[in-house]
């Protein structure tokens, strides 16, 4: 018996995760998708892993660079997720009135994020309709200050403390 997509897609909606934006540069075409599929998985080495779906431009561009950036957002960046995740039409560069920086691979990373990483891929597993990357970050900077996206059944959130 095989699980109904729709079934586990709304199951799903009940895990609350941060929002990034991965991004990959290769032969000077550069793209980034909006991610919550990202988890730290070790400090010593510094691993962390991601998820991206096979048929995007960046996946492509992650495996032919084999490195990314990634831009943990901030609270206010809900229009940045938006475009990263595709719900703005007709706009043909992404990064066009976006400030980035790079660290270490070029990556392009977005000013304004809680913190970013500069990542190398050292191992991928093909997960269905996926790729899970399994990463060394090569670079960091964030403190961990600051008030960070949201995302919990299709909706933008913010964090609050249960004090």
């Amino acid at each position: 018996m095989t699980l109904d997509p729709e079934n586990l897609r709304s199951a799903m909606r009940a895990w609350s995760a941060g929002v990034t934006v991965v991004a990959a540069v290769h032969e000077n075409e550069r793209h980034g998708m909006t991610v919550n599929s990202f988890t730290s998985i070790s400090l010593n080495p510094a691993l962390i892993t991601i998820s991206l779906q096979q048929n995007t431009r960046t996946h492509d561009l992650v495996m032919n660079s084999r490195a990314f950036g990634l831009t943990i957002l901030a609270a206010d960046q809900t229009s940045v997720s938006d475009l990263f995740a595709g719900r703005v039409s007709d706009i043909q560069d992404r990064f066009a009135s976006l400030k980035t920086e790079t660290l270490v691979t070029g990556s392009p990373l977005i000013v304004g994020g809680l913190s970013w990483m500069d990542c190398r891929i050292l191992q991928t597993y093909d997960a269905g309709m996926n790729t899970l990357f399994i990463s060394e970050v090569v670079a960091a900077q964030g403190t961990g200050s600051g008030e960070p996206l949201l995302y919990h059944n299709r909706d933008y959130w913010k964090l609050s403390p249960l004090k």
